[in-house]
């Protein structure tokens, strides 16, 4: 592509990005008033409100580490109670290796069609094999294959090496269904902080934080 073509595509996109702000549209109130206690009990009542209205992959969530490194993960599980987010990975991938160093992680949750956002901030803590070893069956056969053929970011020479430790990982799936792969870690980040945000078409955003203290949770507004 010529330079007068990627110029005229830059200019194209920077006019795309002002006539297109985002969240112009009608969006759901939050009423801070209405809040429980505990921020567990909200995020369950917000990722609910999400998947019901058919949010896609409302469950995917963006994992930051040290580092600093960022990657989008899947939700497996909430505890409210506990104030722990649930998600699963090698310990011998990159974001593995760097938990087990630092085990401190934010979690960000973005619902686009609600204009929300959530911020979990916090401890990692690694669930117990047992559970591991239980979560890892309940999971879909083509993630288990994904599982056990393993190796996530390193370099891939030909994609026939991939397809072909595929067909092995499926294979052996096939064969030994109670197999549980190598490396396969529960994590937990038991939050700290846990922020809310509701968008407006009007920028009149509104966002709650709650910090975990000793005697419980703390509430409180944040400029938006």
């Amino acid at each position: 592509m010529s330079d007068a073509a990627n110029q005229d595509e830059l200019a194209q996109l920077r006019e795309l990005l002002i006539k297109h702000p985002p969240m112009a549209r009608a969006l759901p109130a939050f009423e801070v008033a209405d809040a429980p206690e505990r921020p567990g009990e909200l995020f369950v009542n917000w990722l609910l409100g999400a998947l019901r209205a058919g949010v896609p992959d409302a469950q995917v969530m963006v994992l930051g580490t040290a580092g600093p490194d960022a990657r989008v993960v899947v939700l497996r599980d909430v505890d409210p109670g506990e104030g722990a987010w649930w998600f699963a990975g090698d310990a011998r991938s990159p974001k593995g290796r760097q938990l087990a160093a630092d085990p401190q992680a934010s979690l960000t949750f973005y619902w686009p069609a609600l204009g929300r956002q959530v911020r979990v901030r916090g401890a990692v803590e690694i669930g117990a094999q047992e559970g591991t070893e239980e979560a890892f069956r309940l999971l879909s056969p083509n993630s288990r294959t994904a599982a056990l053929v393993g190796r996530q970011s390193e370099p891939l020479a030909d994609p026939a090496e991939f397809t072909e430790a595929w067909t092995t990982a499926a294979q052996r799936l096939a064969a030994e269904p109670d197999t549980v792969a190598e490396g396969y870690t529960r994590y937990a980040v038991r939050a700290g902080e846990v922020e809310f945000w509701q968008g407006a078409a009007d920028r009149r955003h509104v966002r709650l934080h709650y910090r975990r203290t000793a005697d419980g949770w703390q509430r409180e507004l944040s400029w938006p």
